[in-house]
């Protein structure tokens, strides 16, 4: 079926998301392996995902660890610099689509705070004809229910939506449910498969 709108993640698709690479930098590699082997700061993530406070969740969470409280307390005081820089290969290539009249959906897990934050550093993010984000849906990819949401909202058929993830389980869940997908492992990749499926052109494809 062709396909009428692309769904974009934007952890890693449109923005890269790496908090490792920012503890590491900060803190040193064997200092960031402990607090990682320490403090599960992606499960404390994940609830800001759902929908917990971003502040609060996060200096909850250093208060619980007090060895670790002035690192864990970082994810809040420098998040922007873990969700840097912006993808701009894959920018141009929602804007090629808006461009064209195809519609674009952004899908991301993504927190209420954290995404409201995010927004003053990257307008891209306001470019979406439609957003859901998990923190306000109150569920997280690969949850079908998250997916089972945007299909009752955004008036596309399933398999009329390409969706684009960089992780391998939040695409094997869309395409249970009948939707076209792309494992994101880089933006050529996909502005190839854009190409191939006829959204865009090879010019408008390349970087």
């Amino acid at each position: 079926m062709a396909v009428e709108a692309v769904v974009f993640d934007i952890g890693n698709v449109l923005i890269e998301w790496k908090p490792e690479r920012f503890y590491d930098a900060r803190i040193g590699e064997e200092r960031r392996r402990a607090l990682f082997a320490g403090v599960d700061l992606h499960g404390m993530n994940d609830l800001v995902d759902r929908g917990a406070p971003f502040k609060e969740t996060i200096y909850r969470t250093a208060e619980d660890y007090p060895a670790f409280a002035d690192e864990v307390r970082m994810w809040f005081d420098h998040w922007i610099e873990m969700a840097t820089p912006e993808i701009p290969h894959s920018i141009s290539l929602l804007r090629a689509l808006r461009a064209r009249g195809v519609p674009v959906f952004a899908l991301s897990n993504f927190g209420v705070g954290s995404f409201e934050y995010a927004e003053t550093f990257y307008p891209v993010l306001r470019e979406f004809d439609r957003r859901y984000v998990s923190g306000y849906m109150k569920v997280v990819k690969p949850d079908p229910e998250i997916y089972r949401m945007v299909e009752a909202d955004c008036g596309v058929a399933p398999e009329a939506m390409l969706f684009a993830d960089d992780r391998v389980e939040n695409i094997e869940m869309a395409a249970a449910r009948g939707w076209q997908v792309h494992l994101f492992e880089g933006p050529q990749g996909f502005a190839d498969r854009l190409v191939a499926e006829g959204l865009v052109d090879a010019r408008e494809a390349v970087a």
